[in-house]
């Protein structure tokens, strides 16, 4: 069982703080990764979804590398989202991810289009092939309509820059046989199974969670890769009412509530993401201060 991690053991998949006009927040940016920096992360995935990636343009994509990349420096790993379901423009957007200076890529299984399992392999590997940036694919179902199957995964493996897979595929099962299969580092995309996950092999998360709850998070990988089970556990079900509470609407949602109840720039949503309700937020308070996050 492989324990390489080759972006580090805890990412968070940033928000895109914007100002009520829609205009991005950069003040706002630079406050955030430093936000996660200082709660243990090693690295933040930028343009992703929890980032609303499908509305901002190219050139705010490639603002918001530069402007983390300046933040953090060079010890914090900077990947950016690349993804589209159009072959052509990821592979435009991978390049310009790299001309940005990120350190690596996240690819998202084509949506929309359910493409079969040749087409994505394909599709991946044209991505990869792109640039010198290593690459971690993206599977979620879910969103996509369609799931990386397991022999698809352990060919792409064998790319020399897919070095990653993000799995919010939601099925343990499926995931312990690829790691068994093919060694894969795998990082959970999906908070509530991050530590299932790093049960069978799993080396760290990419979350939304670790906005809100990064210090926990970094603790509960150290406990668990120190062989401390016991604390691993306790940690994880502590945080379960924020797992929950995080995801009761749409994550980047109610990521941005969380951090204005804070006192951090989560700012606004841009269409077709609306700002949570008063009752979204009442009940997200509830949710935050169970798991032990303080908050106004």
């Amino acid at each position: 069982m492989t324990t390489n991690a080759p972006f580090g053991r805890l990412l968070t998949a940033m928000v895109t703080p914007f100002k009520k006009d829609g205009a991005i927040d950069w003040a706002g940016i630079e406050k955030l990764a430093d936000h996660l920096v200082q709660s243990g992360h090693d690295g933040i995935v930028v343009n992703g979804t929890t980032g609303e990636a499908p509305t901002t343009k190219s050139s705010e994509k490639e603002e918001i590398i530069k402007v983390v990349r300046k933040t953090v420096g060079t010890k914090i790993k900077v990947l950016s989202g690349a993804g589209d379901n159009e072959t052509e423009y990821s592979i435009n957007q991978a390049k310009r991810t790299e001309q940005a200076g990120a350190d690596g890529l996240l690819v998202v299984t084509p949506y929309y289009n359910k493409p079969p399992q040749a087409g994505i392999q394909a599709h991946f590997l044209a991505v990869a092939d792109a640039t010198d940036l290593p690459m971690m694919i993206y599977d979620i179902p879910g969103r996509t309509g369609v799931p990386i199957e397991p022999d698809t995964i352990v060919r792409l493996s064998e790319h020399p820059r897919i070095v990653a897979l993000k799995d919010a595929k939601g099925d343990v099962a499926s995931t312990s046989w690829v790691i068994k299969r093919c060694g894969i580092p795998v990082y959970s995309g999906d908070d509530i199974l991050n530590l299932p996950l790093l049960s069978v092999g799993a080396v760290g998360f990419v979350s939304v969670c670790g906005h809100t709850v990064g210090k926990d998070l970094r603790e509960l990988l150290d406990s668990w890769f120190a062989g401390n089970a016991t604390r691993a556990l306790e940690i994880h079900q502590k945080l379960l009412p924020v797992y929950t509470g995080t995801f009761r609407t749409q994550g980047a949602i109610l990521t941005k509530a969380a951090l204005n109840l804070m006192g951090l720039p989560g700012g606004h949503t841009r269409l077709p993401l609306v700002d949570a309700t008063d009752a979204q937020i009442a009940q997200l308070r509830d949710d935050l201060r169970a798991g032990g996050v303080s908050v106004k």
